[in-house]
């Protein structure tokens, strides 16, 4: 999709300044919503990659006009709602106005430790067949737009590179968004010349991407 979250290579938003010292969460509510967002992810009712793509949907206004997690908290009501597990008038609300519906899981609060040490990884057996591309191969990412989520971001579309790292197989983020399954796939880091991302007007060397198989085409 291409969203509001996909700032790379844009222009005019001003420089990246962080804050070393900025601190963790600026308010209690912020914690809040990510405690609910983690515990609601544990459900089973969607996955990660369905999160993203829940908040990069946001009105392009309401993103980029919006703290980090009020982002997520926008996200997360867009899941519960679509998912039947809250209205609209309810989450106004504040109060439930029907049964609680049923949920896969419930992560219970002595739960929590192991499940946040134990992550959720994403690597996968091998698919059936073997990788396509090997380290110091050159390939090309393709000229998509897709209407859905993707991790490939606009500024590495269409661009050459070179395969500098083979992962094994992942879960293949387009598909999961979408509810079709993980269908794994191969991941490649990739390398990027900067002059090939962003033409003679910079001053970086070179950039390194994360793409899947479905991304790459040979160099041909």
């Amino acid at each position: 999709m291409n969203g509001p979250q996909d700032l790379g290579g844009l222009q005019a938003f001003g420089a990246v300044n962080p804050d070393r010292g900025d601190p963790l969460f600026h308010a209690e509510w912020e914690k809040r919503v990510l405690a609910l967002s983690l515990a609601m992810g544990a459900t089973g009712k969607w996955n990660i990659d369905m999160s993203r793509a829940a908040r990069e949907s946001l009105p392009p206004l309401k993103y980029l006009g919006s703290s980090y997690y009020e982002i997520w908290f926008e996200g997360l009501k867009a899941l519960m709602i679509g998912t039947g597990l809250a209205s609209e008038q309810e989450i106004l609300a504040g109060v439930s106005q029907t049964p609680a519906a049923p949920v896969p899981r419930v992560l219970m609060a002595d739960q929590v430790s192991a499940a946040m040490l134990k992550g959720s990884p994403s690597n996968r057996a091998e698919p059936g067949t073997p990788p396509r591309f090997a380290t110091g191969d050159l390939v090309r990412t393709r000229q998509m737009n897709p209407a859905t989520h993707t991790r490939l971001p606009r500024y590495c579309r269409d661009k050459r590179g070179e395969v500098i790292a083979v992962h094994g197989a992942h879960v293949f983020p387009d598909t999961n968004a979408l509810g079709h399954g993980e269908q794994p796939q191969w991941l490649y880091t990739i390398r990027f010349d900067a002059h090939e991302l962003w033409g003679p007007d910079t001053t970086a060397a070179s950039v390194c991407v994360e793409c899947w198989e479905p991304y790459l085409d040979d160099i041909a």
